[in-house]
């Protein structure tokens, strides 16, 4: 392992807190990189990491080290960057993009497929879930995200945003009771998405004041494709985002409901790690995607 390699798998410790953690990131082997440690401590000649039960934390000298490390291979990587732009080297390596499954399926695989096509030497591992992946830690290159991640070492690109409506079929709003206000929804059937965890609440807001709505959903489930197959058949009303119903929206086969009370938008973000913020593929990856989905009519709210 040269001397640079080591200064990353050390900094990747570090952030991720784990030996197995840096592994997965760095695509080696947890005894790869307990070795590596072991030997870049013992070069140094003190401990730069302290193990617990549960994570490793840095030591004073392992953080002032992993500090001056990160400078030093960030300035590696713009000097690449630089000469890579200066020369034209094609991109080559490996990306781990991660998405929301029906907004990547919908919108960030042709992204990828573009991308794909103007870069033959890139590889890309599209991952594809409701589950808010921990960027570090998975060894995620870039991710879009719905949502304001709150994780300090990522940067983030705004690239527009998404509402939450309220919505029901045609077929269930003719027989059940009029929807006006908020309040009339515990006379509803409610078609509820459980994957995250939390109470099984409304919230909206209107002229500044909140109104919080708890419901008995009739249907709860963790799989979104079966909230919006119910809510279309006529199951009950759901609240989604609004790129999740946009083409049952538009087809009439589903209305949207109480507009003057829809909490505020949800951005939507062009994520990246910041310590792979200079990476070659990376910036352009996330160039690229920015760019695409800045277009995007659904998001430009």
């Amino acid at each position: 392992m040269d001397r640079l390699d080591e200064l990353a798998t050390f900094v990747a410790i570090v952030e991720v807190g784990s030996l197995v953690g840096a592994a997965k990131q760095l695509k080696r082997s947890p005894p790869a990189v307990t070795r590596a440690l072991a030997a870049l401590e013992e070069r140094v000649g003190r401990r730069l990491v302290e193990r617990t039960t549960r994570r490793l934390a840095p030591t004073d000298a392992g953080r002032h080290f992993a500090e001056r490390a990160r400078e030093l291979l960030n300035g590696y990587s713009t000097v690449m960057s630089r000469l890579v732009e200066t020369e034209g080297a094609p991109l080559h390596g490996i990306l781990r993009i991660a998405a929301p499954t029906i907004f990547g399926r919908r919108h960030v695989a042709p992204i990828v497929s573009s991308f794909l096509d103007v870069h033959p030497a890139i590889r890309i591992e599209l991952i594809m879930g409701e589950r808010s992946l921990d960027l570090i830690s998975e060894g995620i290159d870039v991710a879009v995200r719905i949502g304001q991640p709150r994780d300090s070492r990522l940067v983030v690109r705004s690239v527009g945003s998404v509402r939450r409506v309220l919505v029901a079929s045609p077929s269930y709003l003719r027989r059940q009771p009029e929807l006006r206000h908020p309040r009339d929804i515990p006379k509803h059937d409610v078609v509820f998405f459980s994957g995250f965890a939390g109470p099984t609440e409304l919230r909206f807001q209107n002229r500044g004041r909140l109104h919080t709505v708890r419901m008995m959903p009739r249907l709860m489930t963790t799989d979104l494709d079966t909230v919006i197959a119910a809510v279309t058949s006529g199951q009950g009303i759901a609240r989604l985002l609004s790129y999740q119903v946009e083409a049952e929206i538009s087809s009439g086969k589903l209305v949207r409901l109480l507009p003057a009370y829809e909490p505020p938008a949800v951005p939507v973000q062009v994520v990246i790690p910041g310590s792979r913020r200079t990476a070659p593929a990376v910036r352009a990856f996330a160039d690229h995607a920015a760019a695409s989905l800045r277009t995007l009519s659904i998001i430009r709210q």
